[in-house]
């Protein structure tokens, strides 16, 4: 079966909960069941990434109800997927193979710890119940971010090994409970092999993302590719060539994967106006977002200032399913501030308005100031009073 690029791109969009009604019943958790993975990450300029996430596809959903939901009901847990993601606690036997990776593996991130010390911790956690690692005795020996007390280093081996879960965060610092007493008994109890981990994983990946390259699927929860040859062919997802995303663009074709249930109906909907975190599941994986949205996205927190094009955090924006533009937020007190904003085109300021009035208003702001606006590679000051006007 051959697709077009635009029919991946909109099916992409659907699978993501960025095209059609988003499920307002199922509200936070739903969002996170349905992605199966939501990032974190420390930045926190609009908000935190987690909180993004959720905001990009349901709207102003109260930032409490997303903490609450991510992290007050023990129905979510903090492990590492696409990177370290807080994930529905339904997929807790699912991770039983990487569990297993790092009991094998021995150490961590080479760290090393006593036998002792690993058993005080969990003793600690048995007797006194869910604890932060500054409750535990430290986190750090100075003021390195590297330098782990002993007790960090075993409270984040026995996460990584699953005798200890991290449900909850308090302030970001990670909560830690044993895992025996916070999963509940019917996940925790499931003994599930590698192959079983692995197929369910890829086929939730592929719902995830609705057609998906090879490479897509590997990265979405970081598996090996032996490890993803191993189960393909079991996953269920249906082989597809996708026209378009073949070498050089244009006609040519790739191999990829779909999900049968997103094939079986064209996506149809209404498409969201939203700014977007660098780590939304939709474009964290920089290859598949310049193949499906010919936007090549970086974050540039990392880059020195003066060599960076759009700036620390530049949240591209989704409108009419196509990303067309960036937009770098700051708050000052109650005025969002776009320091620098890019357009495609000048038919996107409608859509660039109304993201930003709506994101102000989520994040408490009464205002929005934009600093710097280009079109295309051309200042665009002309455009101001346009620009005002809608956000006015």
């Amino acid at each position: 079966m051959t697709i077009s690029a635009d029919q991946a791109r909109r099916i992409a969009l659907r699978a993501q909960g960025l095209l059609g009604a988003p499920d307002r019943r199922a509200g936070v958790r739903g969002v996170l069941r349905h992605l199966g993975a939501v990032q974190l990450d420390t930045i926190s300029v609009l908000a935190r990434s987690h909180e993004l996430v959720p905001y990009a596809r349901l709207g102003a959903v109260g930032r409490p109800a997303v903490e609450q939901a991510l992290w007050g009901a023990g129905t979510s847990f903090e492990y590492w997927s696409h990177a370290a993601c807080v994930l529905p606690i339904e997929e807790w036997p699912l991770f039983a193979f990487r569990r297993r990776a790092y009991r094998d593996r021995g150490h961590l991130w080479g760290h090393q710890v006593s036998p002792q010390a690993y058993r005080g911790v969990l003793d600690r956690l048995r007797a006194e119940g869910s604890l932060t690692s500054t409750e535990l005795g430290g986190a750090k020996k100075t003021a390195e971010w590297w330098d782990w007390s002993d007790t960090k280093i075993a409270v984040e081996r026995a996460l990584a090994f699953g005798d200890v879960v991290c449900t909850e965060r308090r302030s970001w610092k990670r909560v830690y409970s044993l895992a025996e007493q916070a999963v509940p008994a019917e996940l925790y109890q499931q003994e599930l092999t590698d192959r079983e981990c692995l197929i369910r994983l890829v086929r939730q990946a592929g719902q995830a993302l609705g057609v998906a390259t090879r490479a897509d699927l590997l990265d979405y929860h970081r598996l090996k590719s032996a490890q993803l040859d191993a189960v393909l062919a079991e996953s269920g997802l249906q082989p597809v060539a996708v026209a378009g995303w073949g070498p050089g663009g244009g006609t040519a074709t790739a191999a990829a994967w779909a999900d049968p249930a997103a094939l079986a109906h064209e996506p149809r909907g209404r498409h969201r106006t939203t700014l977007l975190s660098p780590f939304d599941s939709l474009i964290w994986d920089r290859a598949r977002t310049e193949r499906i949205f010919d936007m090549a996205h970086r974050l540039e927190a990392y880059t020195p200032k003066q060599k960076r094009v759009h700036g620390y955090f530049a949240m591209p924006l989704l409108a009419g399913g196509r990303l067309a533009g960036r937009v770098d937020p700051a708050r000052e007190g109650t005025v969002l501030v776009a320091r620098r904003v890019s357009l495609d085109a000048p038919r996107q300021l409608p859509a660039l308005a109304e993201a930003l009035r709506e994101a102000a208003a989520w994040v408490g702001c009464t205002e929005v100031r934009v600093e710097e606006l280009t079109v295309g590679s051309a200042a665009a000051e002309s455009l101001r009073p346009a620009l005002d006007k809608l956000l006015g």
